[in-house]
């Protein structure tokens, strides 16, 4: 469990670096999220305790004073410490230059996570983003001032982090990933990527299994179905928009996967997300005040 605020952010009027979502948790002991991938890159800050953070098959233990870089398409998984379970926050953002703008920090493939030290001025801005929740032309533009000064705060001190590893280390994973997350709207299967990567089904799966411990069957599905809740959430799309932009020429087919991945239907799963919405916007507006 977890006491969190969160605001998704629909309407983008910028098109080089644009926020789509950002919150603050303060979470339960060992509470997790994932295995999943996300559509769009995010950056978590902790301010108090610890815990781990899995990208791809490589694992950091981080502590308060550092954060970690989520990037799109890519499978993740992170959980509180037991003992000192972490309080953090985090930005979730796109756009033309996102990349270019990490890079510029240190931030990157090869370097997921960071310390810094300005945690005070890094939450004052994310509970300033969380208040700021209307879509009118004036805080569309505090929004965005917002955003690069988060990016401001980063830059002064940052001091990013080498991975101790890459999934790089092993080519036809590494290019194997590679095809799912740029093809996974596409209507690919296990074969197709298979072929890609020059390998036979069954060695794709012993390397799936042994270095990010689902096959490749469940890898795509699992990348097709995080970006359809994301997509569910954040959205306008009809609910066959969105099968479609996952890699599901049926609806239908896609509605029983999705249920079957999170239990509950697609249409359901928008509706319970706009009403927790909902329900977080009217406790937030006091509640933020004491964070």
């Amino acid at each position: 469990m977890e006491n969190s605020y969160v605001l998704y952010v629909s309407d983008h009027k910028f098109k080089d670096l644009y926020l789509c979502l950002c919150g603050y948790s303060k979470c339960e002991p060992l509470h997790s999220f994932g295995p999943a991938v996300r559509p769009n890159y995010i950056l978590h800050y902790i301010l108090e305790g610890k815990g781990c953070y899995h990208a791809g098959d490589i694992q950091y233990a981080l502590q308060a004073g550092q954060g970690f870089l989520i990037e799109p398409h890519v499978q993740t998984y992170y959980q509180a410490d037991e003992k000192e379970p972490w309080t953090y926050l985090w930005i979730g953002f796109n756009g033309d230059n996102a990349k270019e703008y990490l890079r510029s920090i240190g931030l990157s493939s090869g370097h997921l996570t960071y310390r810094c030290s300005h945690s005070s001025e890094l939450k004052q801005i994310v509970i300033d983003m969380l208040k700021n929740n209307t879509s009118n032309p004036a805080d569309q533009f505090c929004m965005q001032s917002l955003l690069y000064s988060f990016f401001a705060v980063l830059a002064r001190d940052i001091s990013a982090f080498p991975n101790s590893r890459s999934d790089g280390d092993n080519l036809y994973i590494r290019r194997a990933l590679e095809y799912i997350h740029n093809n996974y709207a596409n209507t690919i299967h296990v074969a197709d990527i298979a072929s890609y990567v020059c390998i036979d089904r069954s060695y794709l799966y012993t390397l799936f299994r042994r270095n990010l411990g689902v096959s490749p069957q469940d890898y795509l599905a699992n990348c097709r179905i995080s970006c359809a809740a994301e997509l569910l959430t954040v959205s306008e799309l009809p609910i066959s928009g969105v099968a479609l932009s996952c890699g599901y020429q049926d609806p239908l087919v896609f509605s029983k996967a999705f249920k079957q991945k999170k239990g509950i239907t697609p249409s359901q799963y928008r509706r319970k997300h706009r009403d927790d919405a909902k329900d977080q916007m009217m406790r937030r507006k006091g509640e933020l005040e004491g964070l």
